[in-house]
């Protein structure tokens, strides 16, 4: 594995030890290198030191020039306006690098030399419930950033944490105990995920008909809560089995999503219980939190409620019960110490952001985050209809999850079938292998090419689009160039530093050299938006590459034929794996 330093860093680099030499006193000095249209790069760090040292910064500026060796990687250097510098760098510099790109498997991308261990609570349903379009993001967001940080050398250690404790189970524990086939299978076979659910959904609305409607039902259900929480082993195997039904109910969701769910990533609410009378003593004895009309409650000044007083975070109720904030804090607590984690990252809705603030600054007091373990919220915004408002059936109800992916899936199949129809490339098994890719990959695209933080738009016509910025435009633009390389006879794929390049080749190039630093970024700021937001200039880029320079015909002469095939090569590597790091599938095919 061979790290390639990219062509910015190296000239970053050189005009770097130009600014010092021409400046000792100054110190090291950020050049501020950033791609250009003027050039291939443009750097604007002089302005800045000439004023810091009152020089004159056109002047300073023709000084570093001189400083500055040219001919291996820099071609040509010229000042321009007030002392910005124009760096234009060698095709061969262009070549070579690439080509050391793609003797790597990992395409030259570093490891993070900083790397630590992060858990990522994500992907959070609730036992005996529906998951619905708001369960989307949090499993989206929270996959790619699995995978990005993966990538960068981090360990990565996934947590769900489900909502499997609570008052509800009482009235659910009960009613099974009543009624004790309710849960049972069709058969000794496999079961489905609609089975499970249609079992718990009736389960549920039969329960929670009676404890509305029976008052004798309604203190049973009460009690069983109380034996619930004492660890009664009767009540407690009946919760575990509400559990397992909600789980072969998960899986195949998170199965349709494309996404790896292991049994041991999900510790629930429950998984905190043995630690919440110790959190709470541990809070109360460093005087972090204090009991108010019987509440042990955290206080903010910061923090208010609309009659202006101060909004505490209630870690355990007057009646003795515990709130989410003790299960959260718990969890922190297992993270931290067991778990050796120095970054916990929570993908959470951006409606709970005040409850995160108050945990991590309650955490933070506590002593169990500090300058070396931070705590994020990935907060991420609603999903919305074509209309701008939240997403809704025409009922008013909350889509299910299940049928949003399997009208995706039905619609990209349709989008790939009438593809197809013109060119016959197709099986009927690859079409509906293609379609389920394009479906899922569709709305994993859509999702995560939005900043999370906003909210966005769940258009399935435009999601599933050939045109625009889109998964399939994608997908087809690595298909196009497999198929390229598919037709291209006896010629190979072969990097030629010698020679001079277009400009399409150019812009490909120096594109495809970013990619290194692109997935740094995306991992430090917790961004998949922006690797979306470079795999689709890369697939633009490569149309107009494609377009202007012939990579089979009219046949190109052959070492330009080879170069193009190589580039052509490496743009389908980076797309195939930036798609993979979203969690999005690359069908060879399309």
């Amino acid at each position: 594995m061979a790290s390639v330093p990219s062509l910015a860093s190296s000239v970053e680099q050189r005009v770097a030890d130009a600014l010092a030499s021409a400046l000792p006193e100054a110190g090291a000095t950020d050049p501020l290198l950033r791609r250009s249209d003027r050039a291939d790069f443009q750097a604007n760090g002089i302005l800045a030191l000439a004023k810091k040292a009152k020089a004159n910064p056109r002047e300073l500026a023709t000084t570093v020039v001189e400083g500055i060796p040219t001919g291996d990687l820099i071609r040509e250097i010229e000042v321009s306006g007030p002392g910005f510098l124009n760096i234009t760098i060698t095709d061969r510099a262009i070549v070579e690098t690439l080509a050391a790109r793609a003797a790597d498997d990992r395409l030259g991308v570093p490891l993070s030399p900083s790397a630590g261990t992060t858990v990522i609570d994500y992907a959070q349903p609730n036992v005996a419930k529906e998951m619905h379009v708001g369960h989307l993001r949090s499993a989206v967001i929270g996959a790619a950033m699995v995978e990005i940080l993966e990538f960068t050398g981090e360990t990565v250690v996934r947590r769900h944490h489900i909502g499997d404790w609570g008052t509800q189970f009482g009235m659910l524990i009960q009613y099974l105990l009543e009624h004790p086939h309710e849960l049972d299978h069709k058969s000794e076979e496999e079961v489905s995920g609609e089975e499970a659910m249609s079992n718990l959904n009736r389960l549920y609305k039969a329960s929670r008909a009676l404890f509305d409607s029976d008052e004798e039902f309604k203190t049973r259900a009460r009690a069983r809560v109380v034996d619930l929480q004492a660890g009664d082993a009767e009540t407690l195997a009946l919760w575990q089995r509400f559990v397992d039904e909600s789980k072969i109910y998960f899986y195949s969701v998170f199965n349709k999503l494309d996404m790896d769910i292991q049994d041991p990533d999900v510790v629930g609410e429950s998984g905190y219980n043995d630690m919440l009378v110790e959190t709470c003593k541990l809070l109360e004895d460093s005087g972090v939190a204090v009991r108010s009309n019987g509440a042990l409650c955290v206080f903010f000044d910061e923090y208010k409620g609309p009659d202006g007083n101060p909004t505490p975070l209630i870690v355990q109720k007057s009646d003795g019960g515990f709130g989410y904030a003790a299960t959260d804090l718990s969890a922190i607590r297992d993270r931290v110490g067991n778990l050796k984690a120095d970054t916990l990252i929570y993908v959470v809705d951006a409606r709970q952001s005040l409850h995160f603030k108050m945990v991590f600054e309650t955490a933070r007091r506590a002593g169990w985050l500090n300058d070396e373990v931070k705590a994020v919220q990935l907060a991420f915004g609603t999903v919305l209809g074509k209309d701008g408002k939240p997403f809704k059936t025409r009922e008013g109800e909350t889509v299910r999850l299940v049928d949003l992916l399997d009208e995706a899936i039905d619609r990209a199949t349709s989008v790939v079938r009438e593809k197809d129809e013109e060119r016959g490339l197709l099986t009927e098994e690859e079409i509906v292998e293609n379609g389920l890719q394009v479906g899922i990959g569709a709305v994993k695209y859509a999702d995560l090419s939005t900043s999370a933080a906003r909210d966005y738009k769940f258009d399935l016509d435009q999601m599933v689009s050939l045109t625009g910025d889109t998964s399939v435009y994608l997908q087809y633009a690595y298909a196009r160039i497999r198929s390229i390389l598919r037709k291209s006879g006896d010629r190979s794929p072969v990097a030629h530093p010698e020679l001079e390049l277009a400009p399409a080749e150019r812009t490909l190039g120096l594109h495809l050299d970013g990619f290194g630093a692109l997935v740094e970024e995306a991992a430090a700021e917790y961004a998949p938006h922006k690797l979306a937001a470079y795999l689709y200039q890369l697939s633009s880029l490569f149309t107009t590459f494609y377009s202007e320079c012939p990579v089979i015909k009219p046949e190109p002469e052959l070492v330009v034929g080879e170069n193009r095939l190589f580039l052509c090569e490496l743009t389908a590597r980076t797309l195939s794996k930036g798609m993979s790091l979203l969690g999005i599938r690359t069908p060879e095919k399309l």
